[in-house]
């Protein structure tokens, strides 16, 4: 099953903003979805760029978020525990939380997967992408992908 990602700010396959980018405030994007399927106990999103020349770079590995949100704000705290509920994994940076697109040549493609699952992973904080597939596996009830492209001007 499918659901749908959207964003305020910048629409399926178009330009991610700079301010979302190491090139301006790298805070992440807005970010909303419709009701999930029924029996999805929790969340779970992940951001990469499968255009990275040493291999795809995880931007952001975030999990456990409640199954009644239908969106991200602007600018998602860093810290392992953010208010709107669930946990931050590490991205490919060894960091906690969202970084921003960074390409150091050319036009990448970032995208953004949500993943409703049938179950609550209470999984420690700091997952990483590898870890939290692993995690997830068997219990993805549906999932939404958003693309962007970001290409550095500097």
């Amino acid at each position: 099953m499918t659901m749908s990602l959207t964003s305020t700010a910048f629409a399926a396959g178009e330009s991610i903003p700079p301010k979302y980018t190491c090139d301006g405030e790298n805070v992440s994007p807005s970010l909303q979805w419709e009701q999930p399927p029924a029996g999805t106990q929790s969340l779970a999103l992940i951001m990469d760029d499968p255009d990275a020349p040493s291999g795809t770079f995880v931007h952001w590995v975030y999990y456990d978020l409640p199954p009644a949100l239908r969106a991200l704000p602007e600018g998602v705290p860093a810290g392992e525990k953010p208010s709107q509920g669930g946990m931050n994994g590490n991205n490919g940076a060894g960091r906690s939380g969202y970084t921003g697109p960074c390409p150091p040549s050319g036009t990448h493609r970032y995208f953004f997967r949500l993943y409703a699952l049938d179950t609550k992973l209470d999984a420690a904080p700091g997952l990483t992408k590898d870890k939290l597939l692993q995690a997830m596996e068997g219990h993805v009830l549906a999932q939404a992908e958003l693309m962007g492209v970001y290409s550095r001007t500097k």
